[in-house]
């Protein structure tokens, strides 16, 4: 019998239906100061500065459900350098923190490596929001106050299943590239190089392989159970990753836990209309589109208590009427794009003109503009149930997203007061959320494993090879899936396609696991979901980390 991905996802529904609250659920003991000094002379530039690897430890205490879980945390920097002729060359230092369970064997404890996506993006995010022993407080799915922010014990921690260790992509955070050279014209240049080649699909996959096998050397970790979790990008370059590790540096994962997954941005519903002919994202991003107006009561036939009803309706339209109508194109007869048009209205509640003079086809800003529009209100991308005010009523698309700006502010603020006063490190560095200034470029061109050597890596990204490699290298890597309803990012139905037509043998499926929640991209932004996504997690690393408990 053939697992029914649309029927786990919908039983996810029965599982986080307590209400979500902004107050906090108590404090953490405060951390207790060890640092190891990270201080320079003031005459040393930060790029000399970080030629050396740097940390600073403290210890603290957090509650797990109930349970207090003493930890030591380590937050610093580690330098990669270059490979073949540049095994020896500084390229880049990589921040992370790293959070340690104390009282245990260190070579038996899983270990978790963890990072956000973007591409550009530290891990901030699911520091802050999700996996750190330290949560910030946000509203549910509204914009929270601005400062002061609250930072509160993070009752859901995955430090009682796991050693955590967030890493920040290269040039975010408190890492850098480094650029060599005897003056500031020739550094200007490297740097250029090194741009060029870390920020990519396969560069950054790279990077993120060394430092991963530096960290595993240097914190004596060869021997622990080992698994990647990646959000949204992250996701691509966990597939990348996996592939790398696996294949060649020898290293087998016990998991894969993805969140928000996107491996085929062909699937992508953020601008689909640069792909014309190719009407998937429409398909796939359907019943998210009908998830969301569920959310703002714009779907009167299924108000109350009918979400699962109506998801599972607009898929099945989804994937058969509406599939068949745009597959026609230009030869659909105008009766028929009507009848669609009038169903898409009852899936999406936008108007029926609308529908049509779009020709069916609604891209994610067009959605995230339309749907409120009748009272000048955008709707979120990261998080659907967010809407914030809209800032050209007559534009087609939506210019910012809500849930974004609702958010960023406590997550930064909070961690740069956090990890100067509690973790004791980065005083006198800028630590960056992200990397999007002009001179940020990223090269999504991806030599998939087994290309013919004429392949330059070029057209739309789709890393779903690199995972099945992983996966059929490694006949025992498991693999996690977990999405939110109203992410509009990734939608959920998209992730489920990749999934089910990864190149894998049928013996394989079994190895892939799946869980959604009632909330968007961030699911930990939802209190409820965030338990529920810990609970999840935690049992899955318990399932395969083939020690039987005792962690």
């Amino acid at each position: 019998m053939k697992p029914d991905r649309l029927a786990a996802a919908l039983a996810s529904l029965l599982l986080c239906s307590a209400p979500a609250f902004a107050a906090p659920p108590g404090s953490s003991a405060p951390a207790s100061s060890a640092s190891t000094g990270s201080d320079s002379g003031p005459t040393e530039s930060l790029t000399e500065r970080l030629m050396k690897p740097l940390s600073s430890t403290t210890t603290g205490t957090v509650t797990v459900e109930g349970k207090a879980i003493s930890y030591k945390a380590v937050a610093g920097t580690l330098v990669i350098d270059g490979t073949g002729s540049k095994e020896s060359t500084p390229e880049v230092a990589m921040s992370y923190f790293a959070y340690f369970k104390q009282g245990v064997d260190p070579s038996k404890r899983p270990v978790t490596f963890i990072y956000n996506g973007g591409p550009g993006s530290s891990t901030v995010w699911l520091h802050m929001g999700a996996w750190g022993p330290r949560r910030v407080v946000t509203n549910d799915d509204t914009h929270t106050p601005a400062a002061p922010y609250q930072l509160v014990n993070n009752d859901y921690s995955l430090l009682d299943a796991s050693d955590v260790v967030f890493i920040d992509m290269p040039g975010t955070g408190f890492g850098r590239l480094l650029p060599q050279g005897k003056d500031d014209a020739a550094r200007a240049a490297d740097r250029k190089e090194l741009a060029k080649k870390i920020w990519g699909v396969d560069g950054d996959a790279h990077a993120f392989s060394r430092f991963i096998t530096q960290f595993l050397s240097k914190y004596n970790r060869w021997n622990s159970p080992k698994y990647l979790f990646g959000e949204s990008y992250g996701t691509t370059r966990s597939a990348v990753l996996a592939a790398i590790l696996e294949g060649d540096d020898n290293i087998d994962l016990n998991g894969v836990i993805l969140l928000s997954q996107i491996l085929n941005f062909g699937t992508s519903i953020d601008g689909p209309g640069a792909d014309p002919g190719n009407d998937l994202p429409y398909v796939l991003a359907l019943p998210t589109y009908s998830a969301t107006a569920w959310y703002h009561h714009k779907l009167p036939k299924y108000d109350g208590e009918k979400l699962e009803q109506l998801l599972k309706d607009s898929v099945e339209f989804a994937k058969t009427e509406y599939r068949d109508a745009l597959y026609a194109g230009s030869t659909l007869d105008p009766s028929k794009e009507k009848a669609v048009a009038e169903k898409l209205h009852e899936f999406t509640g936008l108007p029926v003109a609308y529908l049509i003079k779009a020709n069916l086809r609604v891209s994610g800003g067009m959605f995230e503009q339309q749907l409120q529009i009748s009272d000048d209100l955008a709707t979120g991308r990261l998080d659907t149930r967010f809407s914030g005010p809209e800032m050209d009523p007559m534009a087609k698309e939506s210019e910012y997203d809500p849930q974004s700006a609702a958010i960023s502010s406590a997550y930064v603020s909070a961690f740069n007061d956090y990890v100067r006063n509690e973790l004791k490190f980065g005083q006198d560095m800028k630590y960056r959320p992200d990397v999007y200034d002009a001179n940020f470029n990223w090269d999504m061109k991806h030599r998939t494993p087994g290309a013919p050597p004429w392949d330059d890596g070029s057209g739309t990204l789709n890393v779903m090879v690199d995972l099945a490699d992983a996966m059929k290298y490694n006949p025992n890597l498991k693999v996690m899936l977990n999405g939110g309803f109203y992410d509009l990012a990734t939608p959920f139905y998209a992730a489920i396609y990749e999934e089910d037509h990864l190149p894998i043998p049928q013996s394989l499926r079994k190895n892939i696991t799946y869980a959604f929640y009632p909330s968007g991209h961030m699911v930990y932004a939802h209190i409820p979901s965030l338990k529920q996504l810990h609970d999840n997690v935690a049992a899955f690393i318990d399932a395969t980390d083939n020690q039987g408990g005792g962690k």
